[in-house]
């Protein structure tokens, strides 16, 4: 598929909310192996080309901005009437030559505010006056801003503001306004579509994290839980992908957990990552939903400032420590808003979760002169199982945690991409 995005930038700056959109949009073509072409204003600077504006894969275009040797001057046509200046229609014919010389070869075009802004009024005509020679292109035309009410009196060219143009989807981020986006360009409201802003959480974070997200799915999974510490059976890690792999077999959830290890002397890493492994598939866990730092190169630790990133990704923290002399990391975690789960057996985090208002659970522990050993009745899956189903029932009663669950599973650029952007591509 070939697709152009029509944005007639002038700049590339961030603070622009519409760069920011398309930035995304590109990262999510080029996710779907489209081939894309960038179509921008002559004006634009290559200098302000930076991050994903300078792959490789992108194919940048320059629109004419310019007549006899000077630069095309945008007015703000924003009234339904008027007069517009005397050299309009000549830049408007020069301007639709070079969007049928850099579409024809295109699938699809996605427009931002060409046909809605009204400073873009020289570039709606001449893209309706190209269009009638490029039978094969659909269009897109996303809308960025509040969709304005229809006038009764409207005057040509000012009224292509307000109308519909042939095979064209007109876009909006959010479901609240389609109706009003409809009636601006007396549409039938099937006409148009959602498809919503991008929040790029993981992309804003460090290479750290950027590289571990490339190893295991943390946009999509509905229960994320990271727990960081040195592998050693103290720590109890088969213990947290045990209760993991619980929660994943007895409510459906998609479950994933992060390990930010570095070894220890008391174990060898390969043989309790093995244990750690074949107990999460054990209750429901498999391979793929489990991921030790340590294997995606960073063997010795992970950094601590982008183990807080990760926590600011994650939902749960589990904590089934044998022993605690305080418990930092759930500070770290909470701070993060995680959901805590703890060892009620160790003091420290005893104390620590009873002014969290952790939940608690029961595992070994061993501190001041005593040593437990827990037992589970009728078994030690059913008690998993049992605290799984109610530890997933409050995250979900929990607003802050239920928010920043959806907002990582929802409003990232590949569920927009899958489940917006491509199928109003594919569909014909």
């Amino acid at each position: 598929m070939n697709v152009a995005i029509l944005t007639m930038f002038n700049g590339l700056s961030s603070t622009y909310s519409i760069v920011n959109v398309v930035s995304d949009q590109i990262k999510m073509l080029l996710k779907a192996n489209v081939n894309i072409k960038v179509l921008v204003s002559e004006s634009c600077p290559d200098s302000e080309r930076k991050g994903i504006f300078l792959n490789e894969n992108i194919k940048w275009v320059k629109i004419v901005n310019s007549i006899n040797g000077k630069t095309i001057m945008w007015h703000d046509y924003s009234s339904p009437t008027g007069k517009v200046h005397d050299s309009f229609y000549e830049e408007v014919d020069i301007i639709a030559e070079d969007f049928v010389k850099h579409l024809k070869d295109v699938d699809v075009c996605i427009m931002h505010d060409i046909l809605y802004q009204g400073w873009h009024l020289v570039h709606n005509v001449a893209i309706r006056q190209a269009q009638k020679r490029l039978p094969d292109v659909r269009f897109l035309e996303f809308t960025h801003s509040l969709p304005v009410p229809r006038p009764s009196n409207m005057e040509y060219p000012f009224s292509l503001r307000f109308t519909d143009m042939p095979k064209t989807k007109f876009i909006y981020p959010a479901y609240s306004g389609i109706e009003a986006l409809a009636k601006q360009y007396d549409i039938p409201v099937g006409n148009c579509a959602v498809i919503y802003n991008s929040l790029p959480l993981i992309e804003s974070m460090s290479k750290e994290v950027q590289a571990v997200a490339e190893s295991i799915d943390i946009y999509n999974c509905e229960v994320l839980s990271v727990y960081a510490g040195r592998l050693t059976t103290g720590k109890r890690f088969e213990k947290a992908a045990a209760l993991l792999g619980a929660i994943k077999n007895k409510t459906g959830k998609n479950t994933k957990v992060i390990f930010c290890d570095f070894p220890s002397a008391d174990i060898d890493s390969k043989v309790y990552k093995e244990i750690i492994k074949a107990e999460g598939r054990k209750f429901g866990l498999s391979d793929y939903d489990i991921l030790f730092t340590s294997d995606t190169g960073f063997k010795y630790g992970f950094p601590r400032q982008s183990v807080l990133e990760l926590f600011t990704l994650s939902n749960l923290y589990i904590c089934p420590s044998f022993s605690e002399s305080f418990g930092l990391t759930v500070l770290e975690a909470g701070s993060r808003g995680n959901y805590i789960v703890l060892n009620e057996a160790v003091p420290a985090l005893k104390e620590l979760g009873s002014k969290l208002g952790a939940y608690f659970m029961r595992w070994d522990a061993r501190n001041f002169g005593f040593d437990t050993h827990e037992t589970y009745n009728p078994s030690e899956k059913a008690y998993y199982e049992e605290h799984g189903e109610i530890i997933v029932k409050n995250m979900e009663n929990d607003k802050a945690i239920k928010t920043k669950t959806i907002i990582r599973n929802r409003y990232n650029i590949d569920w927009i991409r899958i489940n917006q952007l491509m199928p109003l591509l594919e569909n014909r």
